[in-house]
């Protein structure tokens, strides 16, 4: 069981703090802000009003011991910049750090964070693959050209394992797992028939992904 410390419990804050607690992990939250402290008291492990961007504050919450702090304080550069810079020279590990555009991002690099990602921008993007492929359930964008995708089997797969569709050759996509209703197989096997309402979780190049999504169009 890792340590996690959340630091700015606004909507993004919030929903990783309480997802770590329920996984099973130790999390303290900390906002400056005393009703969003009390709103998610019970959610987590603890939660404490405090304002990051004071070094003797957070020592003395001792910062220091927890394995993982999430800066989520991307509205507020100034404020997002020193508790990073606080969370690393107190001795955090690693540190992940919530940001609103690449130049915040490059700044937060610099200064010491081991992760920055986009929320908005990774919402819009998964979002906009969904509104124009309607059989993509969900878009994992891992870097421009290659992503993670769930998609529903097409119906002209449905009957046919994935030895006869042969994906790498004619898509150059990987199977990585098949959802079957609440069950998910990460190992298909090759000879294995697709059942009408599967969800294939596949890795490729986007173009090529694309592919998939034209199937029943």
């Amino acid at each position: 069981m890792k340590q996690y410390v959340v630091i700015g419990c606004g909507r993004f804050g919030s929903s990783v703090a309480t997802t770590l607690y329920l996984l099973g992990h130790e999390v303290m939250a900390v906002d400056k802000n005393y009703d969003i402290v009390q709103d998610i008291a019970d959610k987590v492990t603890h939660s404490v009003q405090a304002d990051a961007i004071d070094e003797n504050t957070m020592r003395s919450l001792g910062i220091r011991n927890f394995d993982i702090a999430v800066i989520s304080i991307g509205s507020d550069v100034q404020a997002s910049t020193m508790a990073t810079l606080i969370a690393k020279e107190l001795g955090v590990k690693y540190v992940l750090c919530k940001a609103q555009n690449e130049l915040q991002a490059k700044v937060l690099y610099k200064i010491g964070a081991d992760r920055v990602v986009f929320p908005e921008r990774d919402m819009g993007v998964r979002v906009a693959h969904n509104l124009v492929s309607e059989n993509v359930l969900d878009h994992i964008e891992l870097d421009p050209n290659y992503s993670i995708v769930e998609v529903v089997t097409p119906s002209d797969w449905i009957g046919k394992s994935l030895m006869e569709l042969d994906l790498r050759a004619k898509y150059g996509i990987n199977v990585m797992a098949v959802k079957h209703n609440k069950d998910i197989d990460i190992s298909p096997a090759p000879d294995a028939k697709l059942q009408q309402g599967d969800i294939l979780v596949v890795i490729g190049e986007n173009t090529k992904i694309n592919k998939i999504s034209k199937e029943d169009r």
